[in-house]
């Protein structure tokens, strides 16, 4: 466990700090003292989180193209970090169908870009690349769940190119970071939810719009099961895992940041968890529209992380829908109040931690 003051005055560098996830943990770590740049494209949804919470006032944002080796460059070492979140991805499994190409020169070409900073960097101490619970080579065993050690090799363009970073990133560690005073870790997140998630093709923001427009929720893969949490449990083991591996190199590794077997539910499942909870006659409809291939079953083994940091999940699926709901009640009635309900579930959170 770690005390998050560790961040005060600590010059930290994150792409894709305009996302979701990204807003989420500039937030914190504003909230923490500390010194942050961000590097990222420009909000890629309207409405988005990152906007919504005037925080781009609060901190050194730069908007930019991961693939953009020299402008990439130019600012990370300008700003001159001790440490390094790499978020910036094409997070969508559909759109990496659609767009392969772009997929993979952002999710690899991205990864080799923000690698390379770092490795011709005089000063960064922790790197951590954030990728993804879909790494592995997933045959849809029922109950199954992954550890870290199992093999590395993504179905779709979108999972196959989050396996080709972890990889890279690997390869960096041993011919690269291992040789100077840099330690490296990746984090495999499962399905993260929470108030601010507007992107598309996820499950929350669509139970979210249906809301806006008095419809039905729409459910594409109701019986598809997947390990859900709220977003500020991996935010919290990242930074664990920054910070120690930062004062201690022995931290590095691969690391499952999933939640328990308890929130391991199928998506008709947390549908009906969300309808319950919001009231109003809210209900969903079953709509599979033919899609691309995704996972049936994905489940973490989140065993070692418990091990090597004494972590564990702090809201399990019924707390993060309560969440989510509080969040979007404030959205919905009052948008000026985004951020002081972010601060305000942040408090909440580290506070049980």
């Amino acid at each position: 466990m770690f005390d998050l003051t560790f961040y005060k005055g600590k010059k930290v560098f994150i792409t894709g700090h305009t996302g979701f996830k990204g807003t989420w943990l500039c937030k914190i770590l504003i909230n923490s003292g500390a010194i942050v740049c961000g590097y990222s494209l420009e909000p890629q949804t309207k409405p988005n989180l990152f906007s919504l919470s005037n925080i781009e006032r609060q901190m050194n944002s730069n908007i930019g193209d991961i693939r953009d080796f020299a402008k990439l460059k130019s600012i990370f070492d300008s700003f001159d970090p001790e440490i390094v979140i790499h978020l910036a991805a094409q997070p969508l499994v559909r759109d990496s169908y659609d767009n392969p190409v772009y997929t993979y020169e952002t999710n690899v070409l991205g990864t080799v870009n923000i690698c390379e900073c770092v490795r011709l960097s005089k000063r960064v101490k922790s790197f951590l690349n954030v990728t993804t619970d879909k790494v592995y080579f997933n045959e849809d065993i029922p109950n199954h769940a992954f550890k870290e050690e199992e093999p590395l090799d993504g179905y779709d363009p979108y999972s196959n190119s989050k396996s080709c970073s972890e990889l890279i990133t690997h390869c960096y560690k041993n011919s690269f970071y291992n040789h100077i005073d840099i330690a490296v870790s990746t984090a495999r997140a499962g399905n993260v939810i929470g108030g601010g998630d507007f992107a598309k093709d996820r499950i929350i923001p669509d139970c979210i719009r249906a809301i806006e427009k008095n419809e039905k929720i729409i459910v594409r893969n109701p019986y598809s099961t997947r390990p859900y949490q709220h977003v500020l449990e991996p935010l919290y083991i990242y930074l664990d895992i920054c910070a120690n591996q930062y004062l201690n190199k022995n931290y590095q590794g691969y690391y499952n940041v999933g939640p328990d077997d308890c929130d391991c539910v199928n998506t008709g499942e947390l549908v009906d968890k969300f309808c319950k909870a919001w009231g109003n006659n809210l209900s969903w409809i079953n709509k599979h529209d033919g899609g691309p291939h995704e996972a049936a079953y994905l489940k973490l083994d989140n065993t070692k992380i418990k091990n090597v940091f004494g972590w564990k999940p702090r809201w399990h699926i019924d707390e993060c829908i309560k969440k989510i709901i509080e969040f979007t009640k404030v959205y919905l009635e009052d948008k000026e109040k985004i951020a002081i309900e972010m601060d305000k579930e942040i408090k909440v959170f580290f506070e049980v931690v």
